[in-house]
Order: C-alpha cells, then sequence, then structure tokens
C-alpha cells in the first residue's frame, strides 16, 4: 500500500496549490501547470505479509514487474510513471480507456507471467482511476483527485481496478471492460460518499438474440465512427463527432440501411481501434471512418468505408470545405461523404435529408453531456442536466432536439418519483415535447418522446402509436423510438410486438453510453411478452451498469415473482424500497403504465407475493 507520508504531502500540496501565490520554498524555476488527467493507482496486497515470509522473492518479481511497466504497459497505452514507492505505482494518463488498459495489463502480468513465491504465493494488485483536474509539473502531480485515486485503489479486492463515476463516464461497457456499479462508497478524509464501479475484463460482444435479424442482404449494417483529428486541436475537438453525426443524419435516413446509433460508434472516439475491431462491437458489416485537418477556418477530411468481413477498402475521398459548413442546415461535406458511401454500398443515391445540428460547437458538445447527466446517478447530475438543456434552449431557440431532450427529462422527474409537482412537470413535458414537433414535425427523437409521453403520463395509446409510426417512417433506425414502443405493446400484453421492438433497440445501441437505460426499458417489454427469463437477464444486466433506477428492481422483482423465484424477487424490493423509499403497491396500481394493458393486476399480485405493501 501506498504510504500514508505520501497522501499527507499529496494533500499538502493540494491545498497549496489553489492559491496563485506559491510559497516562497518553491524554486524559481518550478513549473506547475494544471492539466485534466486520469490518475491511475496500484498496489501490492497483503505486502507486508508477503515480504515476512519471502522478501527477496517479492523485490525481486517486483522489479520485473516495474520494468515491464516501464517498457511494455505504459508505452503502449500513452502513460507516464508519477512514482515508485516500494510496492505502489501511481501513473497518469489523458484518458480513462487508456488507464484502464494498463490496468488491466499490470493484473494479466502478475496472473499469467509473475512466477509464485517459495511458499506458493503469488502477487496480486489493487487499482484505484480517477479522473480529474490536477497539478502537474516534470516530476508528480498533485492535488485531490490525486488522493480520491489512491482511495479508490483501497476499495478494490486482490486483482480489482476499482474507478470513480469521472473515469468511468469515460469507459464504454463491454469495450473497456465489463463494468459493475458498487453503490456509494465512503472514503477515509473525504465527507462525502463517491460512486464506485467496478472496472473488469473486457468481454465479448453480445450476439444479437436468436432468431433475431431485422437485417436482410439488401439491408447492410453500417457504423459511422467518430472521424480523427491529425493535429492535437482542443479548439475543434468536435468536428469529427460532427462529422459523423451529419453522415449519420443523412444515411440513418433510408430504409435500406441499417444505421448503428451515433452515440454508440462515439464509443470509438479517440482509439486506434481496427474495423474488425469496430464492427466485432458493433455488429457492423461496413464501418465508415476518416480523418481531417484544420488550417484556420479550412477543413480537409480523408473517408474511407471498408466491409468489415475482408478488411477490404471500397472507398475513399478527401473533401475540401470550410468548417463552418458543418453548421449548416445542409452540410456540403457531410451530404458528400453520406452520397459517395451509400452509392458504393448500395449502388444508389441516398435519400437527402435535413440534418440541424447546433448552432455552435460548444452547443455540440453541451447536449452530449446533458445527455449524460440525465442519466447520472446523484439528484445533483440529474438537476445539472436540466439547467444545461434550458441553457441550449436558450442559445438555440429554433432547433427541436434539446426541446425533445428537455421533455424526456420532465418525464424521467415524473416517472421515477422525483418530481415534487408531477402534475406540472407533466404539462412540461408535453410543451417541450409539443414545441419540438412545431420547430421540426419530421424530427424522429421528438416524435419518439412525445410518443414515450402519451404512453407513460397520458395514457393516451392511439396518439402514442401515432407517434412512434410517425418516428420510425422519418427514420427506421430511431433506436428510442424503437425502444419506446417495445415498452407501449409490452404494456398492452402485445408480447411479440413489444420483444421484436426491444430487441432492435438493442442491437441498433450495442455500445450506447445509455446502454442501462436501453436494458431497463427492453425487461419492461420482455415482460410484456411473458418472457420473463429474458427479463431478468435484461434487468439484472441494467442494474450491474447503474443501479439508481427504480424501475428496473421493479421490473426484476416482478419477473422472479413470475418465475416462482420469491427469495429472488424479494432482494430486488428491497432494492426498489432502498433508491424510493416511499414507494408502495397503491402507487403501481394507481400510476404504472401496466394500467393500460390487462397484465396490470395480475404484476400488482406478483409484487404483493415478493414483499411489496
Amino acid at each position: 500500500m501506498l504510504p500514508q507520508a505520501c497522501f499527507s504531502t499529496l494533500e499538502g500540496m493540494t491545498s497549496s496549490s489553489g492559491n496563485n501565490n506559491m510559497p516562497s520554498l518553491v524554486d524559481p524555476g518550478f513549473s506547475l501547470q494544471r492539466h485534466r488527467k486520469v490518475v491511475l493507482v496500484v498496489d501490492l496486497v497483503e505486502s507486508v505479509s508477503l515480504m515476512q515470509a519471502d522478501e527477496l522473492g517479492v523485490i525481486q518479481r517486483w522489479q520485473a514487474f516495474l520494468a515491464h511497466v516501464n517498457q511494455v504497459v505504459l508505452p503502449h497505452n500513452e502513460g507516464r510513471l508519477v512514482k515508485s514507492l516500494g510496492d505502489g505505482l501511481m501513473m497518469e494518463f489523458d484518458a480513462a480507456p487508456r488507464a484502464a488498459a494498463a490496468a488491466s495489463a499490470m493484473h494479466d502480468w502478475m496472473t499469467h507471467q509473475c512466477a509464485p513465491l517459495r511458499l506458493g504465493d503469488r502477487l496480486q494488485l489493487r487499482a484505484g482511476m480517477h479522473a480529474a483536474d490536477v497539478y502537474v509539473d516534470q516530476h508528480d502531480i498533485y492535488g485531490t483527485g490525486v488522493n480520491i485515486a489512491a482511495r479508490m485503489a483501497t476499495l478494490a479486492g486482490p486483482g480489482e481496478t476499482v474507478a470513480t463515476t469521472e473515469a468511468r463516464d469515460e469507459l464504454t461497457d463491454g469495450l473497456d471492460g465489463t463494468i459493475e456499479d458498487l453503490g456509494s462508497c465512503y472514503l477515509k478524509h473525504l465527507g462525502e460518499p463517491v460512486r464506485a464501479y467496478k472496472v473488469g475484463e473486457k468481454g465479448a460482444a453480445a450476439p444479437p438474440p436468436a432468431g433475431f435479424g431485422h437485417s436482410s442482404a439488401l439491408q447492410p449494417t453500417i457504423a459511422v465512427v467518430p472521424f480523427e483529428s491529425r493535429v492535437s486541436d482542443p479548439e475543434h475537438f468536435a468536428i469529427g463527432e460532427l462529422i459523423a453525426d451529419a453522415v449519420i443524419g443523412q444515411l440513418g435516413r433510408t430504409a435500406d440501411l441499417v444505421v448503428v446509433s451515433r452515440l454508440s460508434t462515439t464509443a470509438f472516439r479517440g482509439r486506434s481501434s481496427t474495423t474488425a475491431e469496430v464492427a466485432k462491437y458493433l455488429s457492423a458489416g461496413y464501418v465508415l471512418s476518416g480523418s481531417y485537418v484544420t488550417s484556420g477556418e479550412k477543413i480537409l477530411v480523408t473517408a474511407e468505408l471498408a466491409e468489415a468481413s475482408s478488411h477490404r477498402v471500397i472507398w475513399t475521398e478527401r473533401l475540401h470545405g470550410e468548417i463552418g459548413d458543418l453548421l449548416l442546415q445542409q452540410s456540403e461535406i457531410g451530404n458528400s461523404i453520406s452520397r459517395a458511401a451509400h452509392a458504393a454500398l448500395l449502388a444508389s443515391e441516398v435519400q437527402r435529408a435535413t440534418v440541424k445540428p447546433l448552432s455552435t460547437l460548444q452547443s455540440y458538445s453541451l447536449l452530449i453531456g446533458a445527455i449524460s447527466f440525465m442519466h447520472r446517478s446523484s439528484r445533483a447530475d440529474f438537476d445539472r442536466a436540466g439547467a444545461m438543456l434550458e441553457h441550449l434552449i436558450e442559445r438555440n431557440k429554433r432547433h427541436a432536439h434539446p426541446h425533445a431532450w428537455l421533455a424526456n427529462w420532465h418525464a424521467l422527474r415524473v416517472t421515477q418519483g422525483a418530481s415534487e409537482a408531477p402534475e406540472a412537470d407533466t404539462q412540461r413535458a408535453l410543451y417541450c415535447a409539443r414545441k419540438a414537433l412545431e420547430l421540426d414535425p419530421s424530427c424522429s427523437l421528438a416524435l419518439a418522446i412525445d410518443g414515450v409521453l402519451h404512453t407513460n403520463l397520458m395514457r393516451d395509446v392511439t396518439t402514442a402509436k401515432g407517434r412512434f409510426d410517425g418516428a420510425l417512417a422519418a427514420n427506421p433506425n430511431e433506436a428510442l423510438a424503437w425502444l419506446f414502443k417495445g415498452v407501449m405493446h409490452g404494456f398492452l400484453g402485445e408480447g411479440e410486438l413489444a420483444l421484436e421492438a426491444a430487441e432492435r433497440s438493442l442491437a441498433l445501441s450495442p455500445c450506447d453510453p445509455l446502454k442501462h437505460y436501453f436494458e431497463s426499458l427492453a425487461a419492461t417489454a420482455a415482460l410484456g411478452a411473458g418472457d420473463y427469463k429474458r427479463a431478468i437477464e435484461l434487468a439484472t444486466s441494467s442494474l450491474r451498469g447503474n443501479r439508481t433506477h427504480p424501475s428496473t428492481f421493479r421490473s426484476l422483482a416482478i419477473a422472479c415473482a413470475m418465475s416462482g423465484d420469491i427469495v429472488a424477487g424479494r432482494k430486488a424490493v428491497e432494492g426498489l424500497l432502498a433508491m424510493a423509499p416511499a414507494y408502495r403497491l397503491d402507487d403501481f396500481k394507481k400510476k404504472s403504465g401496466w394500467l393500460i394493458g390487462p397484465l396490470g393486476a395480475e404484476y400488482a399480485r406478483a409484487l404483493e407475493r415478493v414483499g411489496l405493501t
């Protein structure tokens, strides 16, 4: 374990580094700068007892491990060793996926390359990760973020890595490792609990459910990954996603292609992934990628389309343009790439559609952040998402998407029991959805969200069906429309339609950062289909990624009860009440979406059987 003296020194430096007037004892040549870093701390489990049993053996193996870290792990993952303290290491990285990969490589070396000690004991590590703004000089890093990373390591078991929310938000479940929500944990010397996540080994991409196939030979699946900058240019960091967004917006509006959702492909931003890796995790037959270089307001984009099975590039092109073009109602760069790629794939022209990116790069980034905060664990983060969306609307009054997402935010306040005035939030949600549709009547996102509002809040199935049909006519690959449609069919007891729509939404969003949300609602659809095994699987997977949605525990409790597993059902009810202590059986009977169909009474009795009163 890292010595406590180290923590004291770091905490002392943190307290002084917030002052612009550095202490006089600091060397005048001392250069201290503040940067966003991912701090990784690892230490040797039970180092004291191991040293007592075989001191020389431990030292020799630790030296070999340190050489491997310096020569292989850190260069490969673009990390820097900050300090080595006998039986612990502190490292810094620019990105959480790199830090997670480094931690995994170190655990793997200890497991498979490090020989047992004389008495048969094996060396094991525990690791902690945190992303924060820290103070950096050529020798060391300082600040509260450093201390938190070290404290996170104390939560890890042998061979485990534990990350904070700030680090976890940069990771993709499955792609960077299997991520499990450990809940809120108290750390030494910190007044507030910290949300912790265990980062396990990478999992294989989940194959589509057996028998499920919404794609045909005339519907190839394409993934458009964010384009990469050829130079480091923080001012234009969002350009690569804007290019991909424009292309996805065009390709997604034609019925003869299956287009993986933008939020799923964003998981590959900044990664040196091969076509095969992207195709594996996104279940895509084709991958569209590229790079760009900026000079002033000019941009040069290089795009290529590759066939996953053969790794063959079937189309490539270089395009010149203006950065401002990406912010226009009709982006010529996005249109040109989508037209040419579609022609190469299907030998026909892509259907033109109106793509309306937000008016500034800052707004684009703000929208992505708001969507993420909306599904965070804390109430403060959820409230922050609402404030961000209100700010976006002030800056982009004529854009439909912020209004649509704000409608969804108000709806979540009601359905998750966070609203102090449910009727007012219901009316506000309907107003925001109506405003979005006034601005863009064909906006598939706005249509999908208005549909779920009429399902869950208004119990107006006729209007909801019309909204979902309209959303999918405008964009056959709108994953949220398929998801919400599946929930509606589930409530109505239309099992086959419910499960088909829900599974299609999951297939369109295999690496979505809101994967837990998709799985939670898909579990509801599976309940409507009477597929309790699938409902349990989906709810359990959702809770593994995020344990803060009471509705997921409720679906799990119902599925367990209907399957006859009363013990598991009672445990799910305990989880439900831990998140929503005031929730009662009457709330389900009076407010649940199941009231619109034939299954409400049966599922109320199921909840009663597993202890909900």
